[in-house]
């Protein structure tokens, strides 16, 4: 596999350390890594939706937004998953992957970002969970969206590890016990799954929007290399120590 300036088999992408995370703003970050370095791109961006948590999080103009916050404003949305799906898109090796997930409301913006960042999207999977929250004029959300995008549409590396792989995913949240540091977990099982088919031991898998920091663990766990970004430090850290537990101990959950 041809790649960009450096290779992850010497431990460094750019100035990055392979097998680390950084915080920082991954529209800033991104472009640090030389071009073609990565293998697989798996993300969970910021939706631009209300959630009930004091947290700082992205906003364009770089003010920190707390109770009630929106992550991106919505008329800035597009905008915001053009620029660092463009970087993405340079990042990623020729048969690179991407996997990002979208909430149905800026769904749109997510899907025009990617065309116009040069991907191309081979499946549109749904995950469904188990519940959504309650409501009265409309109907339950009670899933996400995930995109499968490649850079190009004949040669990308997707395994057939199921004899009849559907594009709904039926997966249950996970939760935190105890307390709470970020308001959303994406399930092992649903990384495990994505890993699985579109990447290979030693490979190198980025997660521009760490969150909770499920994709560098599950990456560790399947013998995968990382690389991640994070701008809020109460996420960072608490990524930092799950990473910094025993390797594949996750799985006992």
């Amino acid at each position: 596999m041809t790649r960009g300036v450096s290779h992850p088999v010497h431990g460094r992408a750019g100035r990055f350390d392979i097998d680390e995370i950084y915080l920082g703003d991954a529209r800033e970050l991104l472009r640090e890594i030389p071009d073609g370095s990565v293998d697989l791109v798996v993300t969970d961006p910021p939706f631009a939706i209300e959630f009930r948590a004091a947290r700082t999080n992205y906003h364009r103009t770089g003010s920190r937004v707390l109770a009630g916050y929106r992550e991106i404003p919505p008329e800035e949305y597009y905008e915001f998953s053009r620029g660092w799906l463009t970087e993405a898109y340079r990042v990623l090796d020729g048969t690179g992957s991407l996997y990002v997930f979208s909430g149905w409301n800026r769904l749109k913006d997510v899907l025009m970002a990617l065309d116009d960042s040069g991907f191309v999207t081979v499946n549109h999977l749904i995950w469904k969970y188990q519940f959504g929250v309650f409501t009265r004029k409309k109907y339950v959300t009670s899933h996400y969206h995930i995109l499968f995008a490649v850079k190009d549409a004949k040669r990308y590396r997707f395994h057939k590890v199921e004899h009849y792989p559907e594009d709904v995913w039926v997966v249950k949240r996970e939760y935190w016990t105890g307390k709470v540091k970020t308001p959303t977990k994406l399930p092992r099982k649903l990384v495990e799954r994505i890993l699985s088919f579109s990447s290979r031991p030693g490979d190198l898998v980025l997660d521009p929007f760490l969150g909770s920091g499920t994709v560098p663990v599950v990456a560790r766990d399947m013998g995968r290399h990382y690389l991640g970004f994070e701008i809020v430090p109460e996420y960072y850290e608490f990524a930092k120590q799950r990473l910094n537990r025993p390797f594949g101990s996750e799985k006992k959950e």
